[in-house]
């Protein structure tokens, strides 16, 4: 339970952060910030995971991944078009 509670404040701190810097650069994309997101949570996600045993919640959030990367890859198929068609 101690695991679970550190990676939600991990979690909360690095939204805060990657939020504080955009407002102090103004700019606000939702690209740059899904992106920063799933690099935190792959980092948390990284450091939390057990070697020999597979807790219920760890299932949800690897499927939580799965589809944060399939959106990034949208995200870059996205961008090379974009720079193809200009």
């Amino acid at each position: 339970m101690k695991k679970k509670i550190l990676a939600v404040t991990a979690m909360v701190i690095w939204l805060l952060v990657i939020c504080s810097f955009m407002l102090l650069a103004r700019s606000v994309d939702l690209e740059i910030f899904f992106v920063l997101w799933l690099i935190g949570l792959l980092v948390i996600v990284e450091l939390m995971d057990t070697r020999y045993s597979l807790p219920p919640y760890m299932r949800y959030l690897k499927y939580v991944i799965a589809a944060g990367i399939v959106l990034f890859g949208g995200i870059v198929i996205q961008k090379v078009l974009e720079i193809l068609n200009t």
